[in-house]
């Protein structure tokens, strides 16, 4: 049995994966900076809750509460709050839309999730190794 078997840790990977792919199109968005007519690209978000539903409508799994305490009891979930922001992009008069302070900020966001899913999935093989008394 491999890591790879574990779902947590698959799942993880996924992340890293995702998150890799994204810090290249931002660096590749950065090389482009001074390139005439550039669009700087990113990768679309992935939706987990959409990617749960998937998950649990194949497996057949629902949640269910055992007492009329328990948060969301009755299968209710409160619906997030969505603010909207305005998609404002500066184009130089070379028709490139490039902006570095965004990329960077990008860039950082990307490294930070990136470290977070090394340390929960260090964390968890740690576990699993403190388990199986091999630690």
């Amino acid at each position: 049995m491999t890591t790879q078997n574990i779902g947590l840790l698959k799942a993880l990977g996924a992340k890293m994966d995702y998150l890799s792919q994204r810090q290249r199109i931002i660096a590749q968005n950065v090389a482009n900076a001074d390139t005439p007519n550039y669009r700087p690209q990113d990768l679309k978000p992935v939706d987990f809750g959409t990617v749960l539903k998937g998950v649990t409508a194949s497996k057949g799994i629902q949640m269910v509460s055992t007492n009329a305490m328990h948060v969301g009891a009755g299968n209710e979930v409160a619906a997030a709050k969505e603010g909207k922001q305005k998609k404002v992009y500066e184009v130089a008069p070379d028709g490139n839309a490039v902006i570095m302070e965004e990329q960077m900020l990008k860039s950082g966001e990307t490294v930070m999730d990136y470290n977070l899913m090394t340390s929960l999935y260090q964390k968890n093989v740690s576990l699993i190794k403190t388990a199986l008394g091999t630690r």
